[in-house]
């Protein structure tokens, strides 16, 4: 009873989104979600069943009773088969192995993530404000800029190139 009311307070939408697995991960949970569900049908579906027969009952409807007797034989010998799941186990325990590495994996991913963000986060609190930052910082930073400045100065060109359509002509001539 227990597991039931927990399988159903697991919100798996919610695991799928939060934990980043891969497609062939979530597919490969959902099928196994889906069999055990339709075993758990089929058992409760089964254990509903009445188990005993009413040869009785047979007995006083049919008029044949060597047909009765015949199927009482069969009953009081049958004997219940046993059936070898080993090999069942081991593709579950083979189906569990690859989902523990492929969660492992992920959670080593998302820890490489996670240390990045940190590290990112630690470089922005400790940059300088923009009003601090010199000419020299914005060319270190973005070698780009000051390629892109010589070559504008070496052809002549004083101007850069879509700044008054943007800020307006601010010569007062």
């Amino acid at each position: 009873m227990a597991s039931k009311a927990a399988v159903a307070a697991v919100d798996f939408t919610r695991i799928y989104s939060t934990l980043g697995l891969g497609k062939d991960t979530i597919a490969a949970l959902q099928a196994f979600r889906k069999r055990h569900g339709d075993a758990q049908r089929m058992q409760s579906q089964y254990a509903s069943q009445p188990t005993t027969v009413d040869l009785a009952h047979y007995r006083s409807t049919l008029k044949n009773k060597a047909i009765v007797d015949e199927a009482e034989k069969l009953l009081k010998e049958f004997k219940v088969v046993t059936y070898d799941v080993t090999a069942h186990v081991k593709a579950i325990e083979t189906f569990e192995a690859k989902a523990v590495e492929k969660a492992q994996a992920t959670a080593a991913q998302i820890d490489v993530e996670l240390e990045e963000l940190q590290a990112t986060l630690a470089n922005i609190e400790e940059a300088r404000p923009f009003e601090d930052l010199t000419v020299e910082d914005v060319g270190n930073a973005h070698p780009r800029i000051l390629e892109a400045v010589e070559t504008m100065v070496k052809k002549g060109k004083w101007t850069v190139p879509g700044y008054k359509e943007k800020f307006g002509d601010l010569s007062l001539m």
